[in-house]
């Protein structure tokens, strides 16, 4: 799609209702093309991350989109976009915490595999949630990554099914355990 006429569009989308997880991804994917080429500053991207992380399936596509992608935004957050994702409270901080818990095991996943890019791939989505989840709100990122460290290593608590249902093994807990303990160990 033509950033041009994306930028109509994506306005379009976002002024008339919260975007599908597609719309969302499309949506992230222009808007990050024009701040790496500089078309957008650090501010206004902010301001358009503020407006599709408002809706779950806008955060979804948003986070898709930057922390799996090429853009370099996750690895060098400018303090007006952690400002809005702070401001996002619970749900951003949710939403990061379970990309935190699916790269994690899906990098021994692939490591088992013996897929060495799609590994990379994980990895770099896990130092992306780690480095995100560490500009957070430091008492939502506690809580909810307890949540996830009690599933994790006792099988007990809200993210149970959230683990089966992906059909994590006891390893890829294990992973996923020692990931949450990096977000506390800069």
């Amino acid at each position: 799609m033509n950033p041009i006429a994306c930028s109509l569009e994506c306005h379009l989308v976002m002024a008339s209702a919260a975007p599908t997880f597609q719309q969302a991804m499309e949506i992230t994917a222009t808007w990050l093309q024009q701040w790496e080429n500089e078309e957008i500053s650090d501010e206004v991207l902010a301001d358009r991350v503020g407006e599709i992380i408002a809706s779950r399936d806008g955060a979804r596509g948003f986070f898709v989109v930057s922390l799996a992608g090429d853009s370099a935004l996750m690895d060098r957050l400018p303090d007006p976009v952690v400002g809005q994702l702070r401001a996002g409270g619970a749900g951003v901080v949710d939403l990061t915490v379970r990309n935190l818990a699916m790269s994690s095991a899906m990098a021994l996943h692939h490591r088992r595999q013996g897929d060495a890019a799609q590994q990379a791939g994980s990895e770099r989505v896990t130092a992306r949630c780690t480095e995100l989840l560490r500009q957070l709100e430091p008492a939502d990122v506690k809580e909810r990554l307890e949540q996830l460290l009690e599933a994790a290593l006792d099988n007990r608590g809200d993210d149970v099914s959230f683990l089966e249902k992906w059909g994590y093994d006891a390893e890829q807990r294990q992973a996923i355990s020692t990931s949450v303990y990096d977000v506390a160990d800069p």
